[in-house]
């Protein structure tokens, strides 16, 4: 139970108010908004949801249901400058000026029949190696010596004409027609851009919010790391190093002749090299590099062929800045892994794993809260305190774990030290009495009539029986 916002949580929303009002005082929060946004924050921390009923039981119908969904999607709210003004008060507060960029994309699964859930579709669960419903999420993620958040995300949905297409030209060229006798793609739907131009457009965005940080390297997995995505990535951050991976059977040319990655590796005995991974532990890794020219990038790249201690398969890496050494290469793409720790802190701790809304605001303002929670956690005095004398910040886990009880204690010391705790305690035991409903159970069978449980004497007496 929570009656009002912990400290950090209300410092967390002051700063960023002064810092929307230094943008333009028309974007500032009023005090309802101000209240409303902490309100949820809190919400979020109690109950590790999104769900205004859970928040309504939660604050003992502190605002009611109708009044907290009226504000997420009829209350005006500069929701487009929240993310990145947050953005801006942690890169200030932590001094943080220069560090690599992450792409990545996440899955939410959602139920079967989904009609008013923002872009839900069918998507491949690896867990299972089938398929569900439900959101996927293009991330960029920021990872710095002081700290590592997300700095923006886009909702990604396929082109169902274009899918369709797809399987009808595969079942074309099985039965061998010719591309000339085959129907044309069809355009693509403006409406459901690429997983690669949807990282492209939150590039630009982060480069154009913030024209003066310095980006080290862009890292990113197999999908992302397509040439066009490298060539467009490269005009936004020239000179900056992108570093993604090569599957197994791409053609790399070597002497004029061309020939798959995996196959001209093959040829050479990988050398043994220890490496820091993500700056805290070493670990063995068997590599051999060479820079050569990938036929679909059209250029020279550095090509690492990788193997950990333990694997047998190697894994390929290529980078498009030369002039990077080859250990620097690995090491730095090892920081890939830190936006894999964030989607399991986030799904699991900051509400978004329990999300219950629906529709456009549902989903884009509801994650903007999410994400608001996460930045305000940098703000609580232990974490604060951690990161400004450069120890390791604490887990989300187990910050929680402690401002939930420093929740649950304020909320006790709100009602001792009331004017008469014995009526504020009175109040509440009546809050609680009408917001709690106690529902029926299907379990016990008190109330119910049930069918007599006894032998029948007509029976008994039947002779043919006995």
């Amino acid at each position: 139970m929570f009656s009002e916002g912990l400290p950090f949580i209300e410092n967390f929303i002051k700063d960023l108010n002064a810092s929307l009002a230094e943008l333009d005082p028309v974007n500032s929060l009023t005090k309802t908004q101000a209240r409303w946004l902490s309100f949820c924050l809190m919400g979020i921390l109690v109950t590790n949801k999104i769900c205004w009923s859970r928040f309504y039981r939660a604050s003992l119908g502190k605002y009611k249901i109708s009044a907290l969904s009226w504000m997420l999607k009829g209350s005006k709210i500069f929701w487009e400058h929240l993310l990145t003004h947050s953005i801006l008060l942690i890169l200030k507060k932590f001094k943080i000026t220069s560090g690599c960029l992450v792409i990545d994309d996440t899955d939410k699964r959602r139920s079967k029949k989904t009609t008013k859930i923002y872009k839900a579709h069918k998507i491949f669960n690896k867990s299972t190696n089938g398929y569900c419903n439900g959101q996927s999420i293009v991330f960029l993620f920021l990872v710095s010596r002081q700290a590592s958040i997300p700095v923006g995300f886009r909702f990604f949905c396929p082109d169902i004409n274009l899918q369709e297409w797809e399987k009808k030209d595969k079942a074309w060229k099985k039965e061998g027609k010719k591309k000339a006798d085959r129907p044309k793609a069809p355009a693509r739907d403006v409406n459901c851009p690429t997983k690669s131009d949807l990282a492209i457009s939150l590039l630009e965005e982060f480069g154009k919010n913030f024209p003066w940080f310095n980006v080290d390297s862009i890292l990113a997995d197999a999908l992302y790391g397509s040439s066009d995505l490298v060539t467009r990535a490269n005009k936004i951050y020239p000179k900056t190093q992108f570093i993604s991976q090569l599957r197994s059977n791409q053609i790399v040319i070597v002497k004029n002749k061309k020939i798959s990655v995996s196959e001209y590796f093959k040829k050479y005995k990988g050398v043994h090299r220890e490496i820091t991974v993500r700056g805290s532990y070493k670990k063995n890794v068997t590599l051999y590099a060479a820079r050569l020219t990938v036929k679909s990038h059209g250029k020279k790249r550095v090509i690492i062929a990788l193997k950990y201690e333990g694997e047998e398969e190697y894994r390929y890496l290529f980078a498009s800045e030369l002039a990077w050494g080859y250990l620097d290469i690995v090491e730095c793409y090892t920081l890939r892994w830190l936006i894999e720790v964030f989607f399991q802190d986030w799904k699991q701790n900051e509400g978004w794993g329990e999300l219950k809304l629906q529709g456009v605001e549902g989903s884009e303002r509801a994650l903007i809260l999410s994400l608001l929670f996460d930045y305000s956690l940098f703000f609580h005095p232990d974490q604060l305190r951690l990161i400004e004398n450069k120890l390791p910040a604490s887990t989300v886990g187990s910050l929680l774990r402690k401002t939930r009880i420093d929740a649950f204690l304020q909320f006790l010391g709100n009602i001792i030290s009331s004017e008469d705790p014995e009526i504020e305690l009175e109040k509440i035991k009546e809050s609680i009495s009408e917001i709690y409903d106690l529902m029926p159970s299907k379990k016990h069978m008190t109330g119910n009539k049930l069918v007599p449980i006894r032998p029948v004497k007509k029976l008994i007496d039947n002779k043919k029986i006995a």
